[in-house]
C-alpha cells in the first residue's frame, strides 16, 4: 500500500526568492509535485493551461468556491485564484510530496482545512537587503517599491505562525535547509528553535 505524500505550504513577502528556490528544489527532486492553482486571469501568450495555471472563467470559479473545491483561495487585483483540493489530495493519496506556494492568507486558509500539512516562511537576509532587491528588478517607480516593502516588512510579521523558517541569504544555503525540511530533519529551521528567533530578530532590527 503506497504511503500517503506530505502537503508542504511555502510562503514569503516579495523579494524573500521564494520562487527560485522552489524551482531549485523542484528540479533536484522530480518526485515533488507542484499544485497548479486555478485563476479567472487571461491566459498569456506564453502559457499553456493546465500547465502554469487551470485557467477558468468567473463563474466557474465561484461555482468551485460554493462547493468547497478548494484548499485556499483569494482575491488579486480582480482576479480570483485557487488551489483545488481534489488535485492536492489526488497526489498525496499517490504517495507523492506536494508544494504549494501562496502567500501567508492563503497558507492559513490550507492550514485550516488541511491541518496536517507543513508550512514554511522564506525571509530575506535583512530589510535593507530586501529593499536591494526590489530595487534591482528596475521595472517600478519608487513609491510603488515603498508600498511594497512595507507590505513586505508586514508579511514578515506572520513568520512565527509556520512550522519552519528559512533565511534566505546563501542560495545554496537556503536550498538545502529547505530539502532538508522536506526530508524530515529540519528541526533546526523550527520557527521554536530559539536561534531562528534570534536570526529573524536580528533582521528586522
Amino acid at each position: 500500500m503506497t504511503s500517503k505524500g506530505r502537503l508542504f505550504v511555502i510562503s514569503a513577502p516579495s523579494g524573500a526568492g521564494k520562487t527560485t528556490l522552489v524551482n531549485r528544489i523542484m528540479e533536484a527532486d522530480p518526485a515533488l509535485k507542484f499544485s497548479i492553482s486555478f485563476t479567472t486571469r487571461e491566459k498569456r501568450h506564453n502559457e499553456k493551461n493546465g500547465v502554469h495555471y487551470n485557467f477558468v472563467d468567473k463563474d466557474e470559479f465561484i461555482t468551485m468556491v460554493d462547493k468547497g473545491d478548494f484548499l485556499e483561495h483569494a482575491d488579486v487585483f480582480d482576479n480570483h485564484y485557487g488551489t483545488s483540493r481534489r488535485e492536492v489530495d489526488k497526489q498525496l493519496n499517490a504517495g507523492h510530496n506536494v508544494i504549494l506556494e501562496i502567500d501567508w492568507q492563503g497558507a492559513q486558509q490550507v492550514r485550516e482545512n488541511m491541518p496536517g500539512c507543513e508550512t514554511i516562511f522564506i525571509l530575506p537576509p535583512s530589510v535593507a537587503e530586501l529593499e536591494q532587491r526590489l530595487r534591482g528588478r528596475a521595472t517600478d517607480r519608487d513609491e510603488v517599491i515603498a508600498r511594497r516593502l512595507a507590505d513586505s516588512v508586514a508579511d514578515i510579521g506572520h513568520w512565527s505562525e509556520f512550522d519552519y523558517a528559512v533565511i534566505n541569504d546563501d542560495l545554496e544555503t537556503a536550498t538545502k535547509a529547505l530539502q532538508t525540511i522536506i526530508q524530515g530533519s529540519g528541526s533546526a529551521n523550527s520557527t521554536s528553535a530559539q536561534a531562528v528567533k534570534d536570526a529573524v530578530k536580528q533582521l528586522l532590527s
